[in-house]
């Protein structure tokens, strides 16, 4: 599980539900960008970014 935000791989606690599918993230970070703006992630994939 990738993800959607970074591409890194994702950390099976830290997730939420979209749409009807589960998201996992790498980081809380991650998992706030997406959740400001999903579509966005959906739609232009995952990107590179450094991590704190």
């Amino acid at each position: 599980m990738k993800c959607p935000v970074c591409g890194m791989e994702g950390k099976e606690e830290i997730k939420t539900l979209y749409k009807g599918k589960v998201y996992h993230f790498c980081s809380t970070g991650c998992k706030r960008a997406f959740e400001s703006n999903p579509e966005k992630y959906l739609r232009e994939g995952p990107k590179g970014m450094p991590h704190e």
